[in-house]
This record gives structure tokens, sequence and C-alpha cells, in this order.
């Protein structure tokens, strides 16, 4: 009979808040204790699980993703009326015409206001047009009350402007003549492939634009900020605009131009579009416990725009909201950094990742591997494993390596093949990097093997994770800098593709945690070994418990460069894994009850391994398949294999349990639109797997297992049984063809 497991709901699923907050509050405690100081950010991902529109599916820009992006950052503002919001560039990807927009939310750590003047039209909806020219003249009075000198002038295409120096109580010498003063509004094009840039910041001088805003089809009052390097300039100047635009009686304005300048005292948040999602690039924080407080800010301020941090296929599988769920490490400051105040930090994190693949796998998003999203670099061949061992080795002689050695030492390693660092599960990108002088010289370390999280407090779990670790890397090194790195081989996909094998090198995890002394607790602990969603359906017979598991797959990119378009790769999403473990009824019983079953997929039996786990004896085997024919795609001769055919044969010899797993619905019906909660997801999950019993005359002859079909701890049935001159093979029979497009997954 089918057993409830699995079976529950997203109710159930809920934290516990408190024990969550006290476990976070003993994990920062224990950190502070240490001396060490280590901030975190992230960058959550929310997508409107419901929509089938372009921009919810590959995407990265459209109007309702805007009007959802503007949304998020108005509710974020109304728990922090001191804070400014500032409409910036955002980042400009190859294929793309124009930068995408990015609205963010500015302010001072401590609490106090940096913005006292009107709303910008996202908070409050905007009124009547305002008198330019009036607020040109306030704008220059109030700038010479917050001690700046100014002269304003008119472009050429009829705005105000400023030109402003702070500090200096003598008159702007006419500079009427220089041609940088009559530069376009950064807003008005493509960047220039030399990247962003203000000639005149760089001089000392500050150019405003005051000009208006197209909002909801009406125009409100914008000024275009400079690139400002410190941030008591910048803030100033928003007291200076604030000010002007108070005493003009402004209903609304817009600030618009160049990022600004962060420190330690700022706050800065940005919301911004990107392919199928929203992404919210949050401040990064000195404790967990603050972390978790905003993230628990962002997910509510999401969920009341109807975005969701997670998507439900039509099937019920679930998956995270498509965008990732990268966590962030780094200091106060750049030269506050744990990786350059502890310069053998990355190294030693390098080789404590490559020896724990659950911290690639366990918790990450769909698309892995050596094409994915989040590259371990031993998936890059032999030789690259080579050079990394002996660039650690050369690192590991350095007494104090700096910031340039350290990036110059590892950044070719940590990339995926084609050379592109953002696309590496550990990502450096933002550490020490040269080719982008500003934003690549933060510190910054960011973990990409994570995809979006359901809630704030799993999210919170992942992040003390693996700010336990850092801290065990600083505090124990000496032990982490003798392990070499090690050759997984096949294993690396095989044993480690399946959550049983996971799960087990995470409690190894755990334990060196533990014995460090930075043990996450209970709590934390049981919300990192939940993932009920991998479950497809849980059996018991007899004295022994079956539960199917979906498992980690490695999907392969196409090659052809007519397939890639844009910020989106076309990858061959047809395969598909289980995992399949058999347990003991009874928690503490022997392994003799589960000793006699044999298991079959498609007539070969599978060659189950004996292990062991907390709950006792277990015995376990994945299974690998093509779900369906893509096109394009790889390997046209091979047809579908789905629904599998897994036979489960009594000890007893009785007869044998069938169980036919179907990636769609089993009578091939389209499903009524998508799941409408996580509890029905897990029923139409459920419902893929059909179970009858069949009487021992129905037990065909076992089928002959494929040469090289098998590498350890995974059957993978797309092996032919016969190999044959024209590469079509021998393949079971399959109920159900369902043509599904290769995925498209954000570059």
């Amino acid at each position: 009979m089918n057993s409830a497991r699995g079976q529950r709901t997203i109710e159930a699923e809920t934290p516990n808040g408190n024990d969550i907050d006290n476990a976070v509050a003993a994990h920062d405690a224990a950190i502070a204790a240490r001396g060490l100081d280590i901030w975190v950010g992230n960058e959550p991902t929310f997508t409107d699980r419901f929509s089938q529109a372009a921009e919810w599916l590959t995407g990265a820009a459209g109007e309702d993703k805007r009007q959802r992006t503007e949304g998020l950052i108005a509710a974020l503002a109304r728990d922090r009326p001191g804070d400014a919001i500032l409409r910036c560039i955002g980042r400009q990807y190859p294929g793309e015409n124009e930068p995408r927009c990015s609205i963010g939310l500015y302010g001072r750590r401590d609490g106090r206001s940096v913005w006292s003047g009107p709303p910008d039209p996202a908070v409050a909806s905007p009124h009547s047009p305002a008198d330019l020219n009036a607020f040109d003249v306030c704008v220059a009075d109030a700038l010479l009350n917050w001690g700046f000198s100014t002269r304003r002038f008119t472009g050429r295409g009829g705005d105000f402007r400023h030109v402003v120096e702070r500090g200096n109580p003598r008159p702007i010498p006419d500079l009427m003549d220089d041609p940088r003063l009559q530069r376009p509004s950064i807003h008005g094009g493509p960047i220039s492939p030399a990247g962003l840039c203000d000639e005149l910041a760089r001089d000392g001088l500050y150019l405003l634009l005051l000009g208006r805003y197209w909002f909801a089809g009406k125009t409100v009052p914008s000024v275009e900020l400079p690139a400002v390097a410190d941030v008591d300039t910048f803030v100033a100047l928003l007291g200076a605009l604030g000010e002007a635009a108070a005493r003009c009686d402004l209903p609304n304005l817009v600030l618009l131009g160049f990022p600004p300048p962060v420190d330690a005292t700022v706050r800065w948040t940005t919301v911004t579009p990107d392919p199928a999602v929203v992404e919210v690039n949050s401040a990064p924080h000195a404790t967990v416990a603050a972390f978790l407080e905003d993230t628990r800010r962002h997910y509510s301020a999401a969920s009341a725009l109807k975005l969701s941090p997670y998507r439900l296929y039509y099937n019920g599988d679930v998956a995270d909201s498509g965008g990732g769920g990268q966590i962030t490490f780094g200091g106060a400051s750049p030269a506050r950094s744990p990786f350059f105040l502890s310069p053998q930090l990355l190294p030693r994190l390098v080789r404590y990742v490559a020896r724990h693949p659950s911290l690639s796998y366990l918790f990450a998003h769909d698309h892995v591997g050596p094409f994915g999203q989040s590259v371990r670099p031993d998936e890059m061949g032999a030789d690259v494993l080579t050079e990394l061992r002996l660039a650690l080795r050369l690192l590991a002689r350095e007494e104090s390596p700096s910031p340039t050695v350290i990036w110059q030492s590892l950044a070719p390693f940590l990339a995926d093949a084609s050379g592109n660092s953002h696309r590496a599960e550990i990502n450096i990108e933002k550490l020490w990097n040269p080719n982008q002088p500003n934003r690549g010289m933060l510190g910054l370390v960011e973990f990409r093997a994570f995809r979006m999280q359901h809630s704030p407090e799993r999210a919170a779990a992942l992040a003390t994770l693996m700010r336990s670790i850092l801290a065990h890397l600083i505090v124990d090194g000496d032990a982490i800098d003798r392990l070499d790195l090690p050759e997984w081989g096949s294993q690396l996909h095989d044993r480690f593709s399946l959550p049983f094998y996971l799960e087990a090198d995470l409690r190894e995890v755990l334990t060196d945690l533990r014995a460090s002394g930075f043990g996450l607790g209970a709590a934390l602990t049981g919300e990192l070994q939940t993932d009920p969603w991998r479950t497809l359906a849980s059996f018991t017979w007899g004295h022994c418990s079956v539960t199917i598991r979906r498992a980690v797959d490695f999907w392969f990119l196409l090659g052809d460069a007519s397939n890639q378009a844009g910020t989106s790769r076309l990858v061959d999403a047809s395969t598909g894994r289980i995992e399949i473990v058999l347990r003991p009824r009874s928690s503490g019983a022997s392994g003799k009850a589960i000793a006699g079953w044999k298991v079959r997929a498609n007539d070969i039996e599978l060659p189950l391994r004996h292990e062991t786990d907390p709950d006792g004896p277990v015995r376990v085997c994945g299974v690998r398949y093509r779900r369906f024919v893509p096109s394009p795609g790889l390997h046209p001769t091979l047809g579908p294999q789905s629904p599998l055919r897994l036979l489960f044969i009594d000890p007893a010899k009785t007869g044998a349990y069938e169980v036919r797993t179907y990636d769609w619905s089993p009578d091939g019906a389209n499903y009524k639109g998508v799941p409408s909660d996580l509890g029905e997801a897990t029923t139409r999950r459920a419902n893929r797997c059909v179970l009858r019993h069949i009487g021992p005359e129905e037990v065909p002859i076992a089928r002959p297992m494929p040469p090289g079909a098998h590498a350890g701890f995974t059957l993978d049935i797309r092996y032919p049984s016969i190999p044959c001159a024209t590469g079509t093979g021998t393949i079971h029979p399959s109920d159900q063809s369902q043509l599904r497009r290769p995925e498209l997954h954000q570059a």
C-alpha cells in the first residue's frame, strides 16, 4: 500500500521560527567569541510561477516584471522611510541593446535618515507636473546651504544642469567649453564597451541633470546623479536635493544615475530583472540574525506581490524560482574581508568543497555539472585538476599571499570551461579582479551551487552552514592545509548524483563543524536535512519500506552555436535519474528484512548496494533513463524510456510489486494548469507512480545488463542491451512518448 510519507503539504514545512532564531543567535555568538568577522549577503530570486509569459519563463525584461520590480522596492521602502530609492544603471549583457533597470534602496545602517524629500512615484502615485524652473533655482540654493559650490547652465537638449564641487568656497570657473558638461544622460542608450565612466567625477566635479521621468502616463521631476566616490559627499548631495524638493513642494522626485558609493555604514539593496525572475541583491550583514530578518522581509514583500521562491511544473516536480539563491561572504570593507585577513582561507575552501560534493549538489538547482551554472574545477578534466593542485601547493608555501596573488593563482580554475568565472561554483569575480576595478575588487566570494530556498529560515540555515565552514577553515587551518584534492573520477557524477550519498557526505561536514565548536544545532540541521520535494513515492510491503526519489542529473550543453542566443543556452534535459532505497520497515531492525528483495528497472536487475545510515541498514541504487526525445538534442536514435517499469520481487517468491514511474500523467492527458500549491504538487508526483501486484507467472525473465551501463552506483538503461552496427540498439518499449522542447538555462 502507499504510505503517507512524502505527502506533506506546504504548511507542514513551515519551520519553527523561535528554534531557528535561537540557533542562529547561538551561531552568531560562537563566531563572535572567536573574534571572527564574516559578513553574509544573498541574492534571492522570485518568479510568477503561474505565468506563461516569456518574461517569467526565459526573458529578462517585460512590463509586468518592471511593475513588480517597482512594487517590491516600494514595499521594502515603506519599512525604511528614511532611505532613498535610486533608479540606477544596471548591467548590460552580451546580446542586449540596453542596460537592465536596477532600482535600489539606499540608507544608513544606524538608522539615520539619508532622504527627506518627496517619494519616488513607485511609493506614491505621481501628481500634476511640477515647475522645473523653480526646482532648478531651489537646487542651486540648497547646494550652497550644504557646502557645495555650483554653476547652473542649460544642456543642449534644454534640460537644467548643475556642475558641483564640494568643499570649495570659490565659484566654479566657467567650464562651458568642456564637452563633458554636455554628455547625454547615461540612461539614454547602451553602456559603452569601456564600461560606465564619469570623467568629471574623477576630477572632483559632479554633474547633476534635472529633467523629467515618464511614469504611468505622467511626467515626474528627476535628477540624474553622478558617480560620487565617497558616502559623505553622496549623502550630502541627497540632503541638498531633498531640501530643494521640499522647498518647491514637489509631490514626487525620481533619482537616477550612476550606482552610489557603499561602505560599512551603508545598507544598499537593489531589485533587478533577470531571465524568468526578479532578483534582490541584498545588502550584506555582519550576523546571520540580521541576514534572516532582512530575508524574511524580502520573502514577505515578494509574497504580497504573488511572487514565489519556487516553481511548480505541471507534473508536480518542484524547482527553484529559476534564478538561483546565491550566498555571498566578505567583510565590512574589502580590506576587512576574511579572505584577505586569513589569506589561506580561499585555498582551504577550494580543498574542502572539492572533498565534499554535498556542498555542490545537495542544495543545487536543476542545471549542474560541467555545463551548468555552478561548475566545480574537477568537472573540467584531469589537466585542470593537476594544475589546480599545483596552484594550491604554491599558495600554501606563501606565508601571507596578497589579494592580487590569491586572485591570480585561483581565478583560472574557478571558472567554467569557457573561462567564465560567473558560472563557477566558488565565484571570485568580485574578490580582487583587476579587470573590473570597481565592482570586481570587493573582497567577496559567492557560492552559486544553491537553488532558491522555499523559506527564509532554510536560506539562513544554508548561510549558517557556509559561514561555519569558513570559520572552521580559519580556526583549524593547519589540518585543512594538509588535505589534497581528491580524484573522484566517475564517482563524482555517479555516486554523488544520489541523495543518499549526498546526505551522508553532509553528515560528515556537520561532524567536522561540531568538532571545531561551530555546530549548527538541531533546528538548523533539521532544516538542511529536510527536502521532501525530491520524493516521488513511498511504499511499505511486509517488513520492507521503499522510497523512490528524484536524483541529481547532469544535462549536456548542445554545442551548436546556432542554438545559443542572448543570455540563455540550450541544454539537453531529456535524461532523468531516480534513486531507489530499501530499508527495514521497523527502525533498528537488521538487514535481513531487505536482504532477499530483488529490484529490476525495465527488466534489468539492479545491483543494489548494501549501506547503512543513522536509521540502520539500507540497499540503494540509482537509475538513469531517457524521459523524452528532445529536438534538437542528443542521441537522435534513442527513444523515450518513460514510464520506467520497476519490479520489486518478493523474497518469498509470491510474485512482485510493479511500480511504473511516469514523467507525465499516466493517462497521457493534459493537466488542468500547474499545481496550486506544494501539496497538490506532491499528490501529482505520487500519482505518477502506479502500483500493482503481479503473480509469479507474470514476472518476466531478467534481461542482461547492457555493457557499460553500470559505473558502480547508477544503472544507465539508455545503453542498448545488444550493441549493434546501426547504433539503434535495443530499448524497452515505452507506453508513452511525451515530446517537449529542450530546456533553456540562463547563461
